[in-house]
């Protein structure tokens, strides 16, 4: 089988439960950004928020972009570690009644699988806890090279950059894909990352990549300026084309030869995340089918605005059919 899309991420159960500003006061979470913890700390949030309703989903950015483009009709595959854990069963089989193929195979490893608390806010903001568990040991180990030969895009989320083991898996990833000539794609995943992980971004990069995702944030944190203009100069030597989204202002795209803006899809957002991930999933599936630049644009900002209405990271399945098919119709922003 041929994949349009090999991604490699953190694969992590997303739960996800609308609070209010206090409680991230009370807590003392830092609102809008992920960060880091360990286990003590994830299960002293979960157990603030036991009684509260919640949502779960097979996630982490990449699964939540890999989802995306099966969803859509592409073919995806993850390369990802879940521990022999509930948590780990339960992940294996969201993603597979999502459509995407795996590169696991053999025992899982004892341990814990990774997890991630989404907190929402009345203003659509999300902020996340994030314990990576079994995802921090995530290796080269992981990768079939095999698959990665028979993809028409290799993605790799900026997230990985935080555990040695993983950075060197996407190294590892990025150099297989040009050793078969498949096109590289990565995304900042968070100013975070770009602010405290930047060497190993770089490493991630290598000589360059093909397609380059990040929002304004990450896009400006890059290249140490306060004008998108300026950052688009510093992205280009770095990307051979890239994706910049821009929340309610859409997203201004760069295809290796011109600059393209895209017009946003007004909606009233309920909740924000997982929105660049299917901004990307979106915008991967278009290009590996037939779609130009511009028109894979307007595909991936129709897609994130209809996610952001609505709690998680995802569309249900039926949707995405009628995306597309609103999309098809004109539905859609327009570009100039």
């Amino acid at each position: 089988m041929e994949f349009d899309v090999f991604g490699m991420g953190n694969a992590l159960v997303d739960m996800e439960f609308a609070v209010d500003d206090a409680f991230l006061e009370t807590h003392g979470i830092a609102k809008g950004l992920m960060t880091l913890v360990d286990t003590e700390r994830q299960f002293a949030v979960l157990q603030a928020l036991r009684g509260q309703h919640g949502s779960r989903a097979c996630g982490g950015s990449a699964a939540n972009t890999m989802v995306a483009v099966a969803a859509l009709g592409g073919r995806a595959c993850y390369a990802f570690l879940v521990a022999a854990d509930e948590m780990g069963d339960f992940f294996l089989e969201d993603l597979a009644r999502m459509g995407v193929a795996t590169t696991l195979q053999g025992p899982r490893p004892a341990g814990s699988t990774g997890s991630c608390v989404v907190l929402v806010t009345p203003d659509a903001e999300r902020t996340m806890n994030t314990y990576l568990g079994i995802s921090a040991q995530l290796s080269p180990a992981q990768l079939d090279e095999e698959a990665v030969a028979r993809s028409r895009f290799v993605y790799v989320e900026g997230y990985l950059v935080s555990s040695p083991t993983a950075r060197a898996a996407a190294v590892a990833a990025m150099a297989m894909a040009r050793r078969h000539g498949v096109r590289t794609a990565l995304s900042f995943s968070d100013p975070a990352m770009v602010q405290y992980f930047r060497l190993g971004l770089e490493e991630i990069l290598g000589e360059g990549v093909d397609l380059l995702f990040c929002n304004r944030a990450e896009a400006l944190a890059w290249a140490g300026c306060r004008t998108l203009a300026k950052a688009v100069d510093s992205l280009r030597q770095v990307a051979g084309a890239f994706a910049v989204t821009l929340g309610a202002e859409g997203a201004l795209l760069f295809d290796g030869y011109q600059l393209h803006e895209v017009d946003p899809f007004p909606v009233a957002a309920k909740d924000t995340n997982g929105a660049g991930d299917m901004f990307a999933g979106a915008f991967l599936y278009g290009i590996t089918h037939g779609m130009s630049f511009p028109e894979a644009g307007r595909l991936a900002s129709l897609a994130a605005s209809r996610v952001v209405t609505r709690f998680g990271p995802r569309l249900a399945q039926e949707e995405y059919a009628a995306l597309l098919k609103d999309f098809r119709a004109g539905e859609m922003p327009s570009t100039s």
